[in-house]
């Protein structure tokens, strides 16, 4: 089954929902910088202006946006953060990097006139979690780290990732609040649908909805009170003993993304729920400075000690200990998966009903396996947009065929075991409007976005104090940058 190109040549601009799970990726963004306030006074008097920028070009400043400055050294950085990231950055010019960091600067900016506010506790946190990502994702040390970003120490780095951080927030927020209201009505959608010219409809690549069965070898009781004990241990030595929370979830705790900061978790707030149920349920029950006894969440184990409260929000710490799969439990569940397989195979039942029957994955069971995309939130999957590694798995499958058994892994488990079959097939087509409305209807709230945008950013660049220095000042510009 070969993978073939999606051929959209109506293409939307959709920059303007940009997911904020960007925020929490381990590829750090450029360096951002803000003016010290004598400078950021400039644009007050044309000859303080030009002193200035012919004092400070030498330190490589290109541009002024409000009170954000861009240096030359910036787009080298962010060509280097592309490269970093496996993008191709062959067919992309500095001019066009430029009007993106232009771009971010006014969104910034105006979120700041605006008076947007973002959490630095929350910025904080997810700067501990990019650092462990990256580490984690590379086995490199903070050495590594240091040396790859021409850091001299860690607080320098963190340092400069905080700026970067809490200037995207500023950016997304800004971007946010701009498209938040925007709606389209059905007649909307009729009409965007029917402006695009015959020849320019965007065609749907194939797409597939998929099914699976999962079978996961049973934890056993004797497992788990190893892991409940072992948790009881730790706090009696920290209680008993003085010993360190922190140090216990930096050397034994099986949650790899906090292990690394001690256990540590972004705050957690009452009113927004982040964590859980069970976990919840049990940090808002503590006193400050409390640990708690050992509980269960679907992950494993944990303990959690309550570090501090600030009004809503909760400083947490835990430690978690996942109980340990026998070998005998494998076999078990590796026989069962195998049966429940040849028993589909040979017709003694449907896909669907084995996996309400049989399946241990409770999100998919009653819905007879059905995956679903978690990017549309439907069952169809696009052949070009699909996981590559479930696409792995059924690119060879026949329609109502069933997989060979699987061996996999996630976040709760891990290991499992899985079968799949493909239960229905759209081919690629033209863009229907009774057939793809859903589709349809989501390029016209992306158009109607940007057209919102673009009408925005053509105002505040009006308003905005914006100074373009040297080369840069030739480039071929989508907005009014220049303010010709």
């Amino acid at each position: 089954m070969p993978l073939k190109t999606i051929n959209l040549k109506y293409i939307i601009y959709n920059k303007i929902i940009v997911s904020f799970l960007a925020l929490m990726s381990y590829q750090f963004a450029i360096s951002q910088e803000i003016i010290p306030d004598e400078v950021a006074e400039v644009d007050i008097a044309k000859d303080t202006v030009k002193q200035t920028f012919q004092r400070t070009k030498v330190d490589g400043v290109v541009a002024v946006v409000g009170d954000y400055v861009i240096l030359d050294s910036d787009l080298d950085k962010e060509f280097l953060q592309l490269q970093a990231a496996g993008v191709s950055t062959a067919d992309i010019t500095r001019c066009q990097l430029f009007g993106k960091l232009l771009e971010d600067k006014l969104f910034a900016h105006s979120a700041i006139q605006d008076s947007i506010e973002v959490k630095e506790l929350e910025i904080r946190s997810n700067i501990d979690q990019q650092i462990s990502a990256f580490l984690e994702e590379t086995n490199g040390s903070m050495d590594e780290l240091l040396k790859f970003y021409n850091k001299d120490t860690e607080q320098a780095l963190r340092d400069e990732m905080f700026e970067i951080n809490k200037n995207q927030q500023l950016a997304y927020e800004m971007q946010r609040k701009i498209v938040e209201d925007i709606e389209v009505t059905p007649e909307e959608v009729r009409e965007y649908f029917n402006s695009i010219p015959k020849d320019e409809r965007p065609i749907f690549g194939t797409e597939l909805k998929v099914a699976q069965i999962v079978v996961i070898p049973k934890i056993s009781e004797a497992e788990k009170q190893k892991a409940i004990n072992k948790l009881k241990e730790f706090k009696a030595d920290i209680i008993e003993n003085g010993a360190s929370f922190t140090t216990k979830a930096t050397f034994y705790s099986d949650d790899m993304g906090s292990r690394r900061t001690g256990g540590k978790l972004p705050p957690m707030n009452r009113n927004r729920p982040q964590m859980v149920k069970e976990f919840r349920d049990v940090a808002f029950s503590l006193e400050e400075g409390e640990i708690s006894e050992p509980f269960q969440t679907d992950f494993g184990y944990h303990i959690i000690w309550l570090e501090k409260i600030r009004g809503q929000e909760y400083d947490v710490r835990h430690i978690l200990i996942r109980p340990e799969v026998t070998q005998e439990a494998i076999r078990e569940a590796k026989t069962k998966i195998d049966t429940i397989r040849a028993r589909i195979v040979r017709g003694e039942y449907k896909f669907a009903d084995a996996a309400r029957e049989f399946s241990d994955e409770k999100e998919t069971r009653q819905d007879g396996g059905q995956l679903i995309n978690p990017k549309t939130q439907d069952y169809n999957f696009e052949l070009t947009k699909m996981d590559p590694e479930l696409y792995s798995q059924i690119q060879n499958l026949k329609d109502n065929e069933v997989s060979l058994v699987l061996q996999d892994e996630d976040r709760i488990n891990r290991i499992k075991f899985k079968i799949l079959t493909v239960t229905d097939r759209i081919d690629e087509h033209e863009a229907n409007f009774a057939k793809d409305y859903l589709k349809i209807k989501n390029l016209t709230v992306q158009d109607k976005q940007f057209t919102e945008v673009k009408k925005w950013r053509e105002e505040k660049i009006k308003d905005t104090y914006i100074n373009i220095n040297g080369e840069y000042r030739d480039c071929e510009f989508q907005s009014n940058w220049l303010k010709k």
